[in-house]
């Protein structure tokens, strides 16, 4: 379906700023089997504590990479990425970070010189478009630096690309004009950025130029509707929200007080149906519930009812995502389990990458393990219930390989 137009509304938020300088960063080639990639029906995966971005082939054959392993927290890989989405024949990906202490990243010490020495996280703090060779074509953050102010972040957890409605070029070679939607789960807000680097808009945080300040805890998405509408993962408030521009919230699943017993814990994603449900991903719940327009429970999937399941002291395996693909299946981010699985509506594991409550780390094959707490998982070509990078088919054809 085309996306939806929309206007910018506060254009005079931040002074522009240089475009990142082209770089090429973390990319390990796939030995000659890279002639699948960018192939509808293929998986893009944010193999968050393997510091990677890989898209896999349905039997589950890594046709390209992008991040240098569980090893590597340096500017060559994507550090703890939670978020990636094909543009085209781009790749649109967040650097979250990592926290110290993380029992799936042992290696994330406050040893490693490239990090301030009193603190023993792994921050990236990045929003990266690549190219198919791993050439960083745009940047929005700067690395290891956490920050609200101009060109920094704190914690992006997701990316959106947001269709233009009008023929600007975007300035930068190779990339076809856009804004960007990111999710700055630290500090509190969803901003709209623009190529050049100027935010357009902010919900939430704490800047003077953010509509709604304050009303976010902890978010961790935000995707654009065809009504013009944001919809939003509020998560540590246990709510999905959609606001319009100028903030008004017009629509919420949940109370938004996280003292209260809400029907869903730890909002870690959601997104709008053709029909107009709502498909979230109640992660403390270990739980994909779908509602209607009446807020009833249509349909639900639980993560955690093998006797294997990673239980984490209690806490679950915590699912990260769920994509409804237009073949009616559910494609599940099943984080703490390290596997993607894609479920029927009957809820029958139809196909796995990675291997249940079995972490790795593999540059060749996901189809039986080497999957390392997955944060997010989408089909390629299939962007059912999630904001569209382009207004038209021609649009994305002219950004195939």
């Amino acid at each position: 379906m085309p996306g939806p137009r929309f206007k910018i509304f506060h254009s005079f938020l931040m002074p522009a700023l240089l475009v990142a300088s082209v770089v090429t960063l973390g990319f390990i080639p796939t030995n000659g089997e890279d002639d699948s990639f960018n192939r509808p029906g293929n998986t893009l995966i944010a193999d968050q504590f393997n510091n990677r971005v890989i898209e896999v082939s349905p039997n589950g054959r890594i046709v390209w990479q992008f991040g240098l392993g569980p090893g590597d927290f340096s500017a060559n890989s994507i550090i703890g990425t939670n978020d990636a989405q094909r543009v085209g024949a781009l790749t649109l990906m967040a650097g979250t970070g990592t926290p110290g202490g993380q029992p799936e990243a042992p290696n994330c010490t406050n040893a490693n010189p490239e990090f301030n020495p009193n603190t023993n996280s792994c921050p990236d703090n990045r929003v990266m478009l690549v190219n198919r060779a791993g050439v960083i074509l745009w940047q929005y953050g700067t690395f290891g630096v956490v920050g609200s102010g101009p060109n920094q972040l704190s914690t992006p957890v997701q990316n959106t690309w947001l269709p233009r409605d009008d023929d600007e070029a975007s300035g930068v070679p190779g990339v076809p004009p856009g804004h960007v939607l990111i999710t700055d789960q630290s500090n509190a807000r969803i901003i709209e950025v623009t190529l050049d680097k100027r935010i357009v808009w902010c919900f939430g945080g704490t800047d003077a130029f953010c509509v709604a300040p304050g009303q976010l805890n902890n978010p961790n998405c935000a995707e654009l509707l065809k009504n013009g509408h944001i919809l939003i993962c509020d998560e540590n408030n246990n709510r999905a929200i959609e606001v319009t521009r100028d903030g008004q919230i017009v629509w919420q699943y949940g109370s938004g007080d996280p003292n209260v017993n809400d029907p869903v814990s730890g909002v870690a994603f959601a997104s709008r149906l053709e029909n107009g449900d709502t498909l979230i991903t109640d992660s403390n719940h270990a739980r994909i519930v779908e509602i209607d327009g009446g807020k009833n429970v249509v349909w639900e999937y639980l993560t955690n009812t093998d006797p294997n399941s990673n239980q984490r002291g209690g806490t679950g395996p915590l699912p990260t995502r769920a994509l409804r693909l237009s073949n009616g299946n559910t494609l599940i981010s099943d984080q703490y389990n390290h596997r993607v699985i894609e479920v029927n509506h009957d809820k029958q594991i139809v196909r796995t990458f990675g291997s249940l409550n079995s972490l790795g780390y593999d540059t060749h094959s996901v189809a039986g393990g080497g999957l390392n707490s997955p944060y997010d998982a989408k089909r390629i070509g299939d962007y059912t219930g999630i904001t569209p990078p382009f207004d038209n088919e021609s649009d994305a054809d002219n950004n195939q390989p």
